[in-house]
């Protein structure tokens, strides 16, 4: 989160200017939003004030280059007396608010009724908790700037609706134990985050498995495995050392990686000595 001139918070993010549909939405959101404020006639110092906001932030948002958070649309809502009309764009803003890759990442999540992953060095986004994922996304180079660490950690989040869908899609995770006993973000954030995992591993749409360290024979030495189906029969899967890593939907390669993730749940504990597995290792942390 970055700081106006006048030192009011700039609650907002920055767009990629790749990202044509975002770009297209925004321009479209500041235009209207100037709109209402002009013919309310105040002027954007004024507005700024009243909303709790700089002027430079409403100057942006209403050029297009700043995605305004929720309370801002709120804000704005109340002091130009919209009736609600500029708080439902909060609606298009989600769409664009997280990145690209993510928002696609999100849709296809969003639509598999089942995905199947198995992760060998880092603990899966969908199980992830907000610590340790804000203390992982530290450790990337080049350094994430606050502003991008906040956008890109409330988009992680924004995934993890898919425990509240109804029907529940069916979920399988296989997790190499060096990922649950890295304490990325320390003790108490680990902690709290293998607590995390026995509450996700108890659902009962959920299958979690631990993959012990001394298998000696390991179908999943190619690295990560992510595999969705969709309820048309279709499916995407995608893995580390298969495909040159690039996202596959033709049958004949996705038996290859269905197949590799079928040993590897073979080849793991099962779901109740997984349990157990992270129970202990809670104890010991």
């Amino acid at each position: 989160m970055s700081v106006d001139s006048d030192g009011t918070e700039d609650a907002g993010w920055d767009v990629d200017p790749e990202d044509e549909q975002g770009v297209a939405v925004l321009a479209a959101l500041g235009r209207q939003l100037r709109a209402w404020r002009e013919e309310a006639d105040i002027r954007a110092p004024d507005f700024g004030r009243e909303i709790g906001y700089g002027e430079d932030l409403v100057r942006k948002v209403e050029a297009g280059k700043r995605i305004p958070r929720p309370e801002y649309l709120d804000r704005a809502d109340e002091v130009l007396r919209a009736g609600g009309k500029i708080a439902s764009m909060k609606a298009d803003m989600e769409q664009v608010r997280y990145p690209k890759k993510v928002r696609d990442l999100a849709k296809l999540e969003g639509r598999a009724v089942e995905i199947s992953t198995y992760n060998n060095h880092n603990i899966h986004g969908l199980l992830q908790t907000p610590e340790y994922t804000r203390a992982l996304f530290r450790t990337w180079r080049p350094v994430y700037t606050p502003d991008e660490m906040e956008r890109m950690l409330a988009a992680r989040m924004a995934r993890q609706s898919i425990f509240d869908r109804s029907p529940a899609p069916t979920l399988s995770f296989v997790q190499e134990v060096v990922t649950l006993t890295r304490p990325i973000g320390g003790t108490m954030v680990l902690r709290r985050q293998l607590e995390r995992l026995l509450e996700v591993a108890q659902l009962p749409n959920v299958e979690f498995q631990v993959m012990p360290t001394e298998v000696e024979e390991h179908a999943g030495m190619g690295g990560r495995i992510q595999v969705l189906k969709f309820e048309d029969g279709t499916a995407v899967g995608r893995s580390d050392g298969a495909f040159y890593g690039r996202p596959v939907s033709d049958p004949k390669q996705l038996r290859i990686l269905e197949l590799r993730y079928g040993i590897i749940r073979a080849q793991a504990l099962t779901p109740r000595k997984s349990l157990a597995f992270v129970e202990e290792l809670l104890g010991e942390t």
